[in-house]
Protein backbone atom coordinates (compact mmCIF):
# COMPACT_ATOMS: atom_id res chain seq x y z
CA UNK A 1 0.00 0.00 0.00
CA UNK A 2 1.19 3.22 -0.74
CA UNK A 3 1.73 6.01 1.87
CA UNK A 4 -1.14 8.12 0.20
CA UNK A 5 -3.50 5.25 0.03
CA UNK A 6 -2.87 4.62 3.83
CA UNK A 7 -2.98 7.90 4.26
CA UNK A 8 -6.53 7.95 2.71
CA UNK A 9 -7.56 4.91 4.57
CA UNK A 10 -7.03 6.52 7.93
CA UNK A 11 -9.19 9.55 6.95
CA UNK A 12 -12.38 9.99 9.18
CA UNK A 13 -15.55 11.63 8.25
CA UNK A 14 -16.71 14.99 9.43
CA UNK A 15 -19.26 14.93 10.89
CA UNK A 16 -22.34 17.94 10.48
CA UNK A 17 -23.43 17.84 14.06
CA UNK A 18 -19.81 19.50 15.04
CA UNK A 19 -20.27 22.69 12.78
CA UNK A 20 -21.66 25.79 14.03
CA UNK A 21 -20.54 27.83 11.26
CA UNK A 22 -21.11 32.07 11.97
CA UNK A 23 -22.22 33.38 9.06
CA UNK A 24 -21.90 37.83 8.24
CA UNK A 25 -25.05 39.34 6.53
CA UNK A 26 -22.81 40.61 3.80
CA UNK A 27 -21.85 36.50 3.20
CA UNK A 28 -25.28 35.84 2.97
CA UNK A 29 -26.23 38.01 0.53
CA UNK A 30 -22.98 36.85 -1.24
CA UNK A 31 -24.49 33.47 -1.99
CA UNK A 32 -27.72 35.03 -2.97
CA UNK A 33 -26.74 33.68 -6.82
CA UNK A 34 -28.29 31.01 -9.02
CA UNK A 35 -27.10 27.32 -7.94
CA UNK A 36 -24.01 25.83 -9.35
CA UNK A 37 -26.72 23.76 -11.71
CA UNK A 38 -27.72 27.01 -13.47
CA UNK A 39 -24.52 29.45 -13.31
CA UNK A 40 -24.10 29.23 -16.89
CA UNK A 41 -27.94 29.22 -17.95
CA UNK A 42 -28.86 31.75 -20.68
CA UNK A 43 -31.91 32.32 -22.93
CA UNK A 44 -29.91 30.35 -25.82
CA UNK A 45 -29.75 27.22 -23.62
CA UNK A 46 -33.25 27.07 -22.51
CA UNK A 47 -34.82 24.25 -25.33
CA UNK A 48 -38.04 25.12 -26.03
CA UNK A 49 -40.58 22.08 -26.57
CA UNK A 50 -41.99 23.22 -29.85
CA UNK A 51 -45.36 21.43 -28.39
CA UNK A 52 -46.09 23.91 -26.57
CA UNK A 53 -45.42 27.89 -27.82
CA UNK A 54 -45.93 29.33 -24.58
CA UNK A 55 -41.93 27.90 -24.25
CA UNK A 56 -41.05 30.08 -26.68
CA UNK A 57 -43.21 32.94 -26.12
CA UNK A 58 -42.08 33.21 -22.32
CA UNK A 59 -37.92 33.19 -23.71
CA UNK A 60 -39.25 36.06 -26.06
CA UNK A 61 -41.01 37.96 -23.56
CA UNK A 62 -37.98 37.66 -20.43
CA UNK A 63 -35.33 39.08 -23.35
CA UNK A 64 -37.99 42.44 -23.51
CA UNK A 65 -38.20 42.52 -19.92
CA UNK A 66 -34.40 42.42 -20.07
CA UNK A 67 -34.12 44.59 -22.64
CA UNK A 68 -35.16 47.59 -20.73
CA UNK A 69 -32.25 47.38 -18.54
CA UNK A 70 -30.08 47.67 -22.04
CA UNK A 71 -31.98 50.02 -22.99
CA UNK A 72 -31.93 52.42 -20.30
CA UNK A 73 -28.11 51.84 -20.26
CA UNK A 74 -28.10 52.87 -23.91
CA UNK A 75 -25.95 55.98 -24.77
CA UNK A 76 -27.72 58.87 -26.50
CA UNK A 77 -27.14 59.69 -29.82
CA UNK A 78 -29.37 60.57 -33.01
CA UNK A 79 -31.62 58.11 -32.86
CA UNK A 80 -32.43 58.11 -29.34
CA UNK A 81 -35.46 60.11 -29.18
CA UNK A 82 -36.85 57.18 -31.18
CA UNK A 83 -35.56 54.38 -28.41
CA UNK A 84 -38.05 55.20 -25.58
CA UNK A 85 -37.68 52.16 -23.70
CA UNK A 86 -41.37 50.16 -23.28
CA UNK A 87 -43.17 51.03 -19.99
CA UNK A 88 -42.96 48.16 -17.84
CA UNK A 89 -44.40 46.75 -15.08
CA UNK A 90 -41.76 46.32 -12.04
CA UNK A 91 -42.78 42.54 -11.67
CA UNK A 92 -42.81 39.34 -13.98
CA UNK A 93 -43.82 35.60 -12.29
CA UNK A 94 -43.15 32.57 -14.21
CA UNK A 95 -46.46 30.97 -13.78
CA UNK A 96 -46.22 26.28 -14.86
CA UNK A 97 -45.82 23.30 -14.01
CA UNK A 98 -42.69 21.15 -12.45
CA UNK A 99 -40.13 20.76 -14.89
CA UNK A 100 -41.00 23.41 -17.81
CA UNK A 101 -37.76 24.84 -17.25
CA UNK A 102 -39.10 27.94 -14.69
CA UNK A 103 -36.04 28.02 -12.90
CA UNK A 104 -33.76 27.77 -15.90
CA UNK A 105 -35.44 30.47 -17.24
CA UNK A 106 -35.20 32.52 -13.77
CA UNK A 107 -31.67 32.43 -13.70
CA UNK A 108 -31.32 33.34 -17.42
CA UNK A 109 -32.55 36.89 -16.87
CA UNK A 110 -30.71 36.89 -13.28
CA UNK A 111 -27.63 36.55 -15.97
CA UNK A 112 -28.81 38.68 -18.61
CA UNK A 113 -29.23 41.83 -16.08
CA UNK A 114 -26.93 44.36 -14.78
CA UNK A 115 -26.15 44.47 -11.03
CA UNK A 116 -26.65 44.56 -7.91
CA UNK A 117 -28.77 41.15 -8.55
CA UNK A 118 -29.72 38.72 -6.30
CA UNK A 119 -31.23 35.45 -6.97
CA UNK A 120 -32.18 32.83 -4.26
CA UNK A 121 -35.10 30.41 -3.01
CA UNK A 122 -38.00 32.40 -0.90
CA UNK A 123 -36.96 30.56 1.99
CA UNK A 124 -33.30 32.15 1.83
CA UNK A 125 -35.05 35.34 1.76
CA UNK A 126 -36.92 34.86 4.94
CA UNK A 127 -33.84 33.11 6.46
CA UNK A 128 -32.18 36.41 5.97
CA UNK A 129 -34.42 38.54 7.31
CA UNK A 130 -34.32 36.22 10.30
CA UNK A 131 -30.52 36.06 10.59
CA UNK A 132 -30.60 39.96 10.18
CA UNK A 133 -33.75 41.62 10.73
CA UNK A 134 -36.47 42.77 8.66
CA UNK A 135 -34.69 46.58 8.79
CA UNK A 136 -30.68 45.69 8.15
CA UNK A 137 -32.29 43.03 5.46
CA UNK A 138 -34.05 46.40 3.25
CA UNK A 139 -31.00 48.12 3.91
CA UNK A 140 -28.84 45.07 2.10
CA UNK A 141 -30.85 44.63 -0.92
CA UNK A 142 -31.96 48.20 -1.28
CA UNK A 143 -30.44 49.19 -4.69
CA UNK A 144 -30.63 46.35 -6.21
CA UNK A 145 -31.50 46.25 -9.97
CA UNK A 146 -33.48 42.92 -10.21
CA UNK A 147 -34.38 40.31 -7.02
CA UNK A 148 -35.25 36.44 -8.22
CA UNK A 149 -37.45 34.51 -5.81
CA UNK A 150 -37.50 31.00 -6.60
CA UNK A 151 -40.46 28.78 -5.25
CA UNK A 152 -42.56 31.87 -3.48
CA UNK A 153 -43.93 29.90 -0.69
CA UNK A 154 -47.56 30.43 -0.28
CA UNK A 155 -48.13 28.07 2.43
CA UNK A 156 -47.03 30.94 5.59
CA UNK A 157 -49.03 33.88 6.06
CA UNK A 158 -46.59 35.15 7.71
CA UNK A 159 -43.44 34.86 5.83
CA UNK A 160 -45.96 35.55 2.64
CA UNK A 161 -46.46 39.08 4.32
CA UNK A 162 -43.47 40.03 5.35
CA UNK A 163 -41.61 39.04 1.90
CA UNK A 164 -44.86 41.08 0.25
CA UNK A 165 -44.17 43.81 2.47
CA UNK A 166 -40.17 44.03 1.89
CA UNK A 167 -40.75 43.74 -1.98
CA UNK A 168 -43.41 46.70 -2.01
CA UNK A 169 -39.74 48.69 -0.47
CA UNK A 170 -37.81 47.51 -2.83
CA UNK A 171 -39.83 48.29 -5.81
CA UNK A 172 -40.33 51.72 -4.98
CA UNK A 173 -36.82 52.60 -4.88
CA UNK A 174 -36.50 51.24 -8.32
CA UNK A 175 -36.13 47.66 -8.34
CA UNK A 176 -37.32 44.90 -10.39
CA UNK A 177 -38.86 41.69 -9.14
CA UNK A 178 -39.23 38.37 -10.79
CA UNK A 179 -40.53 35.25 -9.42
CA UNK A 180 -41.44 31.21 -9.91
CA UNK A 181 -43.64 29.85 -7.27
CA UNK A 182 -43.05 26.08 -5.84
CA UNK A 183 -45.12 23.45 -7.86
CA UNK A 184 -44.10 19.99 -6.39
CA UNK A 185 -43.55 17.19 -9.46
CA UNK A 186 -46.14 14.56 -7.85
CA UNK A 187 -49.04 16.50 -6.93
CA UNK A 188 -50.58 14.71 -9.41
CA UNK A 189 -52.27 18.47 -10.96
CA UNK A 190 -52.90 20.06 -7.72
CA UNK A 191 -52.26 23.61 -7.74
CA UNK A 192 -50.15 22.82 -11.26
CA UNK A 193 -50.79 26.46 -12.11
CA UNK A 194 -50.28 29.28 -9.35
CA UNK A 195 -50.93 32.24 -10.56
CA UNK A 196 -54.48 32.88 -8.76
CA UNK A 197 -52.85 31.71 -5.40
CA UNK A 198 -49.80 33.83 -5.99
CA UNK A 199 -51.68 36.96 -6.98
CA UNK A 200 -53.98 36.32 -4.44
CA UNK A 201 -51.47 36.00 -1.37
CA UNK A 202 -49.70 39.08 -2.54
CA UNK A 203 -52.55 40.99 -3.14
CA UNK A 204 -50.72 44.59 -1.98
CA UNK A 205 -48.05 43.55 -5.04
CA UNK A 206 -50.04 42.06 -7.38
CA UNK A 207 -51.07 44.92 -9.87
CA UNK A 208 -46.99 45.18 -9.98
CA UNK A 209 -46.75 41.67 -11.78
CA UNK A 210 -47.09 40.30 -14.77
CA UNK A 211 -47.84 37.29 -15.21
CA UNK A 212 -46.34 34.66 -17.69
CA UNK A 213 -47.58 31.25 -17.96
CA UNK A 214 -45.62 28.65 -19.17
CA UNK A 215 -47.22 25.29 -20.41
CA UNK A 216 -45.17 21.96 -20.93
CA UNK A 217 -44.62 18.37 -19.78
CA UNK A 218 -41.86 17.49 -17.30
CA UNK A 219 -38.38 18.13 -19.69
CA UNK A 220 -37.21 15.14 -17.37
CA UNK A 221 -40.43 12.58 -17.12
CA UNK A 222 -39.11 12.19 -13.79
CA UNK A 223 -41.20 9.41 -12.58
CA UNK A 224 -43.88 10.64 -9.98
CA UNK A 225 -43.98 7.66 -7.80
CA UNK A 226 -39.84 7.48 -7.60
CA UNK A 227 -38.21 6.02 -4.28
CA UNK A 228 -35.55 7.32 -2.05
CA UNK A 229 -32.66 4.56 -1.65
CA UNK A 230 -32.00 3.05 1.61
CA UNK A 231 -28.45 1.53 1.90
CA UNK A 232 -27.62 -1.55 4.67
CA UNK A 233 -25.52 -0.24 7.31
CA UNK A 234 -22.73 -2.27 6.58
CA UNK A 235 -22.98 -1.35 2.55
CA UNK A 236 -23.15 2.36 4.07
CA UNK A 237 -19.48 1.84 6.41
CA UNK A 238 -18.19 0.02 2.69
CA UNK A 239 -19.00 2.86 0.96
CA UNK A 240 -17.78 5.78 3.17
CA UNK A 241 -14.29 3.82 3.39
CA UNK A 242 -14.43 3.53 -0.30
CA UNK A 243 -15.00 7.51 -0.64
CA UNK A 244 -12.51 8.37 1.90
CA UNK A 245 -9.93 5.60 -0.04
CA UNK A 246 -10.00 8.20 -3.12
CA UNK A 247 -10.23 11.83 -1.06
CA UNK A 248 -13.39 12.21 -1.26
CA UNK A 249 -15.13 14.53 1.83
CA UNK A 250 -17.54 12.45 3.33
CA UNK A 251 -20.25 13.66 6.34
CA UNK A 252 -21.01 11.08 8.62
CA UNK A 253 -24.34 11.83 11.24
CA UNK A 254 -26.68 10.10 12.82
CA UNK A 255 -29.80 11.23 11.94
CA UNK A 256 -31.51 12.04 15.14
CA UNK A 257 -28.17 13.58 15.99
CA UNK A 258 -28.46 16.18 12.96
CA UNK A 259 -31.93 17.03 12.98
CA UNK A 260 -30.97 17.58 16.87
CA UNK A 261 -28.35 19.87 15.64
CA UNK A 262 -29.88 21.55 13.09
CA UNK A 263 -32.25 23.02 15.81
CA UNK A 264 -29.45 25.20 16.82
CA UNK A 265 -28.14 26.41 14.01
CA UNK A 266 -29.92 29.00 11.98
CA UNK A 267 -30.96 28.04 8.40
CA UNK A 268 -29.03 30.97 6.86
CA UNK A 269 -25.79 29.03 7.87
CA UNK A 270 -27.05 25.43 6.54
CA UNK A 271 -25.27 26.67 3.53
CA UNK A 272 -21.87 26.69 5.40
CA UNK A 273 -22.60 23.47 7.63
CA UNK A 274 -22.16 21.60 4.05
CA UNK A 275 -19.69 23.48 2.50
CA UNK A 276 -16.45 21.24 1.27
CA UNK A 277 -18.56 18.41 1.19
CA UNK A 278 -19.10 16.06 -1.02
CA UNK A 279 -21.18 13.44 0.27
CA UNK A 280 -23.75 13.27 2.95
CA UNK A 281 -23.90 10.17 4.80
CA UNK A 282 -27.15 10.15 7.36
CA UNK A 283 -27.51 6.72 9.63
CA UNK A 284 -30.18 5.52 11.37
CA UNK A 285 -32.59 7.65 9.49
CA UNK A 286 -36.44 7.66 11.30
CA UNK A 287 -40.03 8.82 10.90
CA UNK A 288 -40.46 12.80 12.00
CA UNK A 289 -43.60 12.91 13.76
CA UNK A 290 -42.09 16.97 15.08
CA UNK A 291 -43.21 19.58 12.30
CA UNK A 292 -40.61 22.32 13.57
CA UNK A 293 -37.92 19.39 13.25
CA UNK A 294 -39.23 18.49 9.65
CA UNK A 295 -39.54 22.00 8.39
CA UNK A 296 -35.58 22.44 9.37
CA UNK A 297 -35.05 18.97 7.24
CA UNK A 298 -36.80 20.77 4.22
CA UNK A 299 -34.66 23.68 4.57
CA UNK A 300 -31.52 21.50 4.84
CA UNK A 301 -32.05 19.47 2.09
CA UNK A 302 -32.81 22.59 -0.22
CA UNK A 303 -29.03 23.51 0.64
CA UNK A 304 -27.89 20.38 -0.04
CA UNK A 305 -29.80 19.61 -2.89
CA UNK A 306 -28.04 23.43 -4.52
CA UNK A 307 -24.66 22.20 -4.04
CA UNK A 308 -25.68 18.64 -5.36
CA UNK A 309 -24.27 16.76 -2.94
CA UNK A 310 -25.50 12.94 -2.96
CA UNK A 311 -26.85 11.09 0.11
CA UNK A 312 -26.20 7.51 1.57
CA UNK A 313 -29.05 6.77 4.14
CA UNK A 314 -29.47 3.99 6.41
CA UNK A 315 -32.81 3.23 8.10
CA UNK A 316 -36.13 4.42 7.29
CA UNK A 317 -36.09 5.56 3.22
CA UNK A 318 -35.78 9.22 3.19
CA UNK A 319 -39.36 8.93 1.20
CA UNK A 320 -41.17 7.51 4.04
CA UNK A 321 -39.45 10.32 6.85
CA UNK A 322 -42.76 13.09 7.06
CA UNK A 323 -45.61 11.20 8.71
CA UNK A 324 -48.96 11.19 6.77
CA UNK A 325 -50.61 14.30 8.92
CA UNK A 326 -47.65 16.95 7.92
CA UNK A 327 -48.29 15.76 4.01
CA UNK A 328 -51.60 16.16 4.34
CA UNK A 329 -51.40 19.64 5.81
CA UNK A 330 -50.25 23.00 4.71
CA UNK A 331 -46.70 22.55 4.01
CA UNK A 332 -48.07 19.97 1.84
CA UNK A 333 -46.21 21.25 -1.05
CA UNK A 334 -42.92 22.11 0.83
CA UNK A 335 -42.54 18.24 2.23
CA UNK A 336 -43.35 16.70 -1.79
CA UNK A 337 -40.71 18.92 -3.26
CA UNK A 338 -38.65 17.71 -0.19
CA UNK A 339 -39.34 14.11 -1.09
CA UNK A 340 -38.50 14.75 -4.66
CA UNK A 341 -35.51 16.04 -3.81
CA UNK A 342 -34.39 13.31 -1.55
CA UNK A 343 -35.36 11.10 -3.84
CA UNK A 344 -32.81 12.58 -6.49
CA UNK A 345 -29.75 12.83 -4.09
CA UNK A 346 -29.98 9.29 -3.47
CA UNK A 347 -30.64 7.75 -6.82
CA UNK A 348 -28.49 10.10 -8.46
CA UNK A 349 -24.60 8.61 -9.42
CA UNK A 350 -21.96 9.92 -7.33
CA UNK A 351 -20.33 12.83 -9.09
CA UNK A 352 -16.43 12.91 -9.12
CA UNK A 353 -15.90 15.74 -6.54
CA UNK A 354 -12.84 13.99 -5.28
CA UNK A 355 -9.17 14.00 -6.24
Amino acid sequence: MTAEAEQHTHRQPNRLADRSPEISGAEIVAELVPPPQFENASFDSYRPDANYPSQAGAVERLREFAGVWRAQQRPGGFFSRNRKPKTELPGIYLDGGFGVGKTHLLASLWHASPGPKYFGTFIEYTALVGALGYADTVKQLTGAKLICIDEFELDDPGDTMMMTRMLGELVATGTRVAATSNTPPNSLGEGRFAAVDFLREIQAMSSNFETLRIDGLDYRRRDTSGLAVATAPEQAEHLVGALLTRGSRVSEDDFGALIKHLGTVHPSKYIKMIAGIDVIVLENVFLLTDQTDALRLVAFIDRVYDAEIPIIASGLPLHDVFDTEMLGGGYRKKYLRSLSRMVALTTGELPPHAG
